[in-house]
């Protein structure tokens, strides 16, 4: 059986061993503190922010005329480079014209052959006129006269009119441009027989200016025709631009041309017509693009980098960094999307600071640095 301590060693054994052990605790180097996670914030401020739309557009030519034969006969040359530029009145096509050229020869001889029959019944009747005045001869004799002349005339012109269409018809033979514009691929060949009732030989496109049509909403087009008629200008008021399916953007600005009658009830859309310069030929008929204008002006919004929200089962949040520099998760909703940037509707205000980078960081209520946001270019965001 152990003997237990007096209480005096005991006091002083439990004495001896703390400050033993505050000793060896006093040894030890105090733990430096954790460093504050750097973020990158923006400092959000009211503007006045243009909201875009954009449409699906289909380019066509401005006018698109197809190229039909007049007459029935045998194509002998094609005059025309295909896919080259060509001026009205340019020829495209010659239809073989000799037997129109007959025709019209034949023509022309029959008219002379009654114009002379009609100065014969011309002379008639003056000689019958006298003849008459002093009853020489009856009034039938000079009736008959007077009716001889007028066929003879209505012959002559009869004939001339006959002339005249076969003059259109050797005309026709020569098939010309009736626009300035691009001649398409030829759709008949030399030696083929082409009638007017025929398919098209070719067609020629006016495309400077090139139109593009479009379709917009019900609600795009309120919002587009009030600041039509606001305006009194809507080729300053709406200046369109055209988006390549490659993305890169055609440098000439279009401007709105016209809108369709009536909003087609089936898709609750309205067909508006925009036209583009075309100098260069660049923008062809049936070329896709996406045609993007400006339909109002938000004022006064907030907006902030995409990056900056993040989104969790339905809901957008931020961080937001406060005045002791700690963050708080702020719940936002957002708006129209501008580029690379949100609108936010509700959930912001003016000064408030925002997390940009670091994001991913961050938790409720941890301390931060913050710096200026700098992005991919180097611009620095407003404190």
């Amino acid at each position: 059986m152990s003997r237990s301590l007096p209480a005096n060693d005991r006091f002083i054994y439990v004495f001896l061993f703390s400050i033993l052990i505050l000793t060896a605790g006093g040894c030890k180097k105090p733990l430096a503190p954790a460093p504050l996670v750097e973020v990158q914030i923006i400092t959000v401020a009211p503007a006045n922010i243009p909201i875009f739309e954009e449409w699906v557009g289909t380019l066509d030519g401005f006018v698109n005329a197809q190229i039909h034969a007049q007459v029935t006969g045998y194509l002998l040359t094609q005059n025309y480079a295909e896919g080259s530029e060509v001026k009205k009145g340019d020829l495209l096509f010659q239809i073989d014209p000799r037997p129109f050229q007959a025709i019209l020869d034949q023509a022309e001889a029959k008219l002379a052959q009654d114009k002379a029959q009609s100065g014969k019944t011309e002379l008639d009747l003056n000689r019958d006129t006298e003849l008459a005045k002093e009853h020489v001869i009856s009034q039938e004799v000079f009736d008959d006269a007077t009716q001889a002349n007028l066929v003879a005339n209505g012959q002559v012109q009869a004939d001339e009119a006959a002339v005249e269409t076969a003059q259109l018809n050797l005309g026709f033979t020569k098939i010309t441009s009736p626009v300035d514009g691009l001649a398409g691929m030829a759709l008949a060949q030399i030696g083929d027989l082409v009638a007017q009732s025929g398919s098209a030989l070719t067609t020629v496109s006016t495309i400077n200016p090139i139109k593009v049509y479009f379709q917009v909403s019900e609600q795009s087009y309120l919002a587009f025709w009030q600041r039509l008629v606001s305006s009194g200008n809507a080729a300053e008021t709406f200046p369109l631009q055209l988006i390549f399916v490659n993305g890169s953007v055609y440098p000439e600005k279009g401007k709105f041309f016209f809108a369709d009658r009536q909003v087609n009830s089936n898709t609750g859309t309205l067909q508006i017509v925009g036209v583009f310069p075309n100098p260069s030929f660049l923008l062809r008929p049936g070329q896709y693009g996406q045609v993007r204008a400006q339909t109002q002006t938000k004022e006064n919004a907030l907006l902030v980098p995409q990056r900056a929200v993040t989104e969790l089962q339905g809901t957008y949040q931020v961080a937001v960094v406060g005045v002791a520099n700690t963050v708080h998760i702020q719940i936002v909703k957002v708006g129209d999307q501008i580029g690379s940037d949100w609108i936010i509707e509700s959930g912001l205000k003016p000064g408030d600071r925002v997390v940009v980078e670091g994001t991913q960081e961050v938790r409720e209520g941890s301390p931060v640095s913050p710096k200026i946001f700098t992005d991919e270019t180097g611009n620095r965001s407003p404190k």
